[in-house]
Parts: C-alpha cells; sequence; structure tokens
C-alpha cells in the first residue's frame, strides 16, 4: 500500500472561508460599473457550481440576457476582464483588512506535515493574486517556502471538475496520486481530484454543505483537531 507522502490543497473555501468575501466582491464591482446586478448568498451558491469568476460572469450574463449577441467579437470579453479585474481588487483589499482567516485546524496541519517531511502543494483554479494575498496575509511573507508547488488559474486554465490542475500538479510533484491526498470543499473539486485517481478529503461549508461528496474519503466540517497522523491513517484505509 503506497505511503502518504504529499498533500494538496484547494484554496477557496478549504483553506480559507473566502466565498462570502468573493461575493461581496462581486458585488462591488457590478454597482461601480452601475449594472443592475445583485447576487444574494442563495444564488451565488448556485453559481458556484460554475468555477472560475470570469466563468461565473459569463455564465449568468448569459442568464439575464440570453438573446444577447455580442456582434464585434470582444465586447462581453473586455467587460467580464474589466469587472473581474475590479472584483479582484476588491477581494485583495477586504482580505488585507483582515476580513478573511484561515479555516480551524488549516495552519496546524500545514505547519505539522511540513516538519514531518510531507509536501504541500496547492491545485486551485484561482487566481495567482487571491492566493497571494490570502496566505501572504494568513502564513506571512515566507508562505511560499512550505509549498512545493501552486498550479492556479495562470497555469491550469481548464477549470474543475476538469483535472487539468490535479494531473499538473502531480506531474510537479514527481509522485503517483496514491502517495497524494487531495484537501477540497466541493463537489467539482472532488470530481477533479478523484478524475486524476486521488483519495480526497472534503472539509465543507455552507456554500457547499449541499453537494454530492460521493466517493470522497472522508467528510469533515474543517480540519479542526485534525492530526497529519489521523490523515496518514484515512489515507490507507
Amino acid at each position: 500500500m503506497s505511503t502518504l507522502q504529499a498533500l494538496i490543497f484547494d484554496v477557496d473555501g478549504t483553506l480559507a472561508d473566502t466565498e462570502s468575501v468573493h461575493l461581496q466582491a462581486f458585488n462591488h464591482a457590478f454597482a461601480d460599473q452601475g449594472l443592475d446586478w445583485h447576487w444574494d448568498e442563495a444564488l451565488y451558491t448556485q453559481l458556484l457550481e460554475i468555477s472560475g469568476g470570469k466563468e461565473r460572469m459569463t455564465h449568468y450574463w448569459k442568464q439575464v440576457h440570453p438573446t444577447m449577441k455580442d456582434i464585434v467579437g470582444s465586447g462581453l470579453t473586455d467587460t467580464i476582464e474589466h469587472l473581474h479585474a475590479l472584483k479582484t481588487a476588491a477581494y485583495e483589499s477586504a482580505v488585507q483588512s483582515g476580513a478573511v482567516k484561515l479555516r480551524p485546524g488549516v495552519l496546524d496541519i500545514i505547519h505539522s506535515a511540513h516538519k514531518q517531511g510531507l509536501r504541500l502543494a496547492i491545485a486551485t483554479t484561482t487566481s495567482p493574486v487571491n492566493i497571494a494575498v490570502l496566505l501572504r496575509n494568513a502564513i506571512g511573507p515566507d508562505w511560499k517556502d512550505l509549498f512545493v508547488v501552486i498550479e492556479d488559474a495562470s497555469t491550469a486554465p481548464k477549470k474543475k471538475p476538469h483535472p487539468q490542475v490535479y494531473v499538473q500538479t502531480l506531474a510537479r510533484l514527481g509522485l503517483p496520486s496514491g502517495q497524494c491526498l487531495a484537501i477540497e470543499d466541493s463537489s467539482n473539486g472532488l470530481r477533479a481530484a478523484m478524475a486524476a485517481g486521488l483519495k480526497t478529503l472534503i472539509t465543507q461549508n455552507r456554500f457547499t454543505a449541499h453537494h454530492d461528496f460521493s466517493g470522497a474519503l472522508q467528510v469533515l466540517p474543517d480540519l479542526g483537531g485534525i492530526s497529519v497522523e489521523q490523515l496518514h491513517t484515512w489515507h490507507q484505509q
């Protein structure tokens, strides 16, 4: 049986409860541009079925205006890019002001696993700036020293549930999937990880508690009180 050698973390909703702050940032961008869009939590929970901020906005736009045609071929794309830039700036500002904290147990697991020689990686389809601002504020300026591989939206453009980000992470780790454990919070993330052959631990949150987590190794409310030894035990099951 393969021994656990690496932990691979998703970011949004897994490392931190970021989604409510992302939601506020989206609405800030919409208001800034004079759009009459306003996403409440119920709608945003549905929209989270679409991975990726730009993809989420494009999906919603097509729902609101199903007959809209982008005649010149760039209007919709340019608008989405601009909205996403505004949203990212608002999110970054909120995180820097302390609006987001790591979820229970996350920091303990990261530091304990690192000290015990497990390799740590990030496999997310969020943007590099979102990862950096979150972990710089939560861990410190040397946060990158803890992670040997970081795959994100800039390196893996195919969004979860496509397994691209996990396949690339495994390739860069140089490890077989059987020696790694993915930690996720959503059904899209679970499907992506499982498609890459990874055993997957789910730490659900209020935005994903209703998801189908069939096939997950364990489904937990968070990592509070969970030890690296427990992860080893679950991985061996």
